[in-house]
């Protein structure tokens, strides 16, 4: 199946949702605020407003006309308040714009008269504008625009640190909600390479946790007590038909007068015995002692046990500086059913099997390559090779086997921590190439 081009994980799909949901209960509560602080806040600002202009209207209205100059030019030189005589000419832009504006200049006129005008700019000049009437003149009275700046300006710190807090907080929720998950897997990856005595904590608080964690353990008991039961029942196959074979090579050979049909039961026998090899070599538990040791002795000890060069030869290029993080053991085990693979099916009719072995190193590993030279594998059944029981194809299946060979290949080189990979070699043959740890 293709594979998502955006996958997250739990973790992160939960902090996302977190996150959002509480940067816009965040915003949310702020725009909240804001709306409940913009009607107290307008009523205190016109009722302040309210009293400056009606305290200037008295002073006006009680003033004759020529001390009312002297006054009026007295307040236009205030540096908070100012009082000027309004013109027929002036230019001058309406105050309420917007909620906060339009309750302020409601409450205003409600408090100073219907005709007042409240503006945001006279002339050009800005500021809160208060036009009202003494007597038969108009009078500006204006003041810094500071009641509409407070209702509308907001403290973004206050906001920044909350979403913040709220990034911070949904990290942390978000880790406890999924760190059962997180052990969960972990305990799930534990049992998959083989340590099935991985246990998860049954006394936690929270019901439905505890619940997968108490099937969880119920599980690798039952898959502890298979394998022991496995391990058991493999053992005593082995041992219940190897007793059988030993004694049928012994009674053919003393018993059998015919040389040739004594060889070819005796060829059976221990076709039957490697096969019950393979099957225990399959069947082993997941466990490896990964210890450093010279790959060249390792493929050298290996290549001695095939002596005959009418079957198999071999060319080595291992340099004896190259050392590897292995089980030696098996490693062994997998260069051997490489070799014989390799002297069954690497050939062509007719010739022995010619095998290349080579090494070099890639960085952190090394790459142990192994070459025959027979016809190959189709390429739409390589896939399969590592399958047990799969034996390709008529090409590669001149000997009977149990089909086990490359798949206990596999498994060992998993056991390793190494990696493989088969194909077919330019120039004809099969190519297999190790990923081993090197040192």
């Amino acid at each position: 199946m293709p594979r998502p081009h955006l996958a997250l994980n739990l973790f992160w799909r939960t902090f996302t949702w977190l996150a959002l949901l509480l940067a816009g209960a965040v915003l949310a509560w702020q725009q909240t605020f804001k709306a409940l602080e913009a009607e107290p806040r307008a009523m205190e600002s016109a009722e302040q407003l309210a009293g400056l202009v009606k305290l200037s209207r008295i002073a006006l209205e009680h003033t004759d006309p020529i001390t009312r100059v002297a006054v009026i030019s007295s307040m236009s030189r205030g540096d908070t308040v100012q009082v000027s005589v309004a013109e027929t000419s002036d230019r001058w832009l309406p105050y309420d714009t917007n909620p906060f504006a339009k309750k302020l200049a409601t409450e205003l006129r409600q408090a100073v008269g219907p005709e007042t005008v409240i503006a945001r700019s006279v002339n050009d000049v800005s500021g809160l504008w208060v036009r009202y009437v003494v007597g038969e003149d108009a009078f500006w009275l204006r003041t810094s625009a500071a009641p509409m700046s407070i209702a509308l300006s907001s403290n973004w710190w206050w906001v920044l640190i909350a979403l913040l807090a709220t990034v911070v907080g949904s990290a942390l929720i978000a880790r406890l909600i999924n760190q059962p998950l997180r052990e969960l897997a972990d305990a799930a990856g534990r049992i998959r390479e083989g340590e099935y005595d991985s246990r998860l904590d049954e006394n936690t608080m929270t019901s439905e946790i505890r619940e997968v964690n108490m099937g969880f353990n119920r599980m690798a008991r039952e898959l502890a007590k298979l394998e022991e039961d496995r391990a058991v029942m493999l053992a005593g196959i082995s041992h219940d038909l190897r007793t059988p074979l030993a004694r049928l090579r012994l009674e053919t050979e003393m018993s059998v007068s015919d040389e040739q049909a004594r060889q070819f039961m005796a060829q059976d026998i221990d076709q039957l015995d490697a096969i019950i090899s393979k099957f225990m070599d399959y069947a082993r538990p997941n466990e490896a002692q990964l210890r450093e040791a010279k790959l060249a002795d390792i493929v050298e000890r290996e290549v001695q046990g095939f002596r005959d060069p009418d079957q198999i030869r071999f060319r080595v290029q291992v340099s004896a500086a190259l050392k590897v993080f292995v089980d030696d053991t098996e490693l062994g085990r997998v260069l051997l059913n490489l070799f014989e693979n390799a002297r069954r099916y690497g050939h062509l009719p007719d010739e022995p099997a010619r095998v290349d072995v080579s090494a070099s190193r890639q960085g952190a590993w090394i790459e142990l390559r192994v070459r025959d030279h027979g016809p190959g594998v189709p390429p739409d059944r390589l896939v399969r090779l590592t399958t047990p029981f799969y034996r390709g194809d008529a090409a590669r299946t001149a000997a009977s086997g149990a089909g086990l060979g490359l798949a206990i290949v596999d498994k060992s080189v998993q056991r390793l921590g190494g990696q493989l990979s088969i194909s077919n070699a330019e120039g004809g043959g099969l190519v297999t190439v190790l990923k081993l740890q090197a040192v």
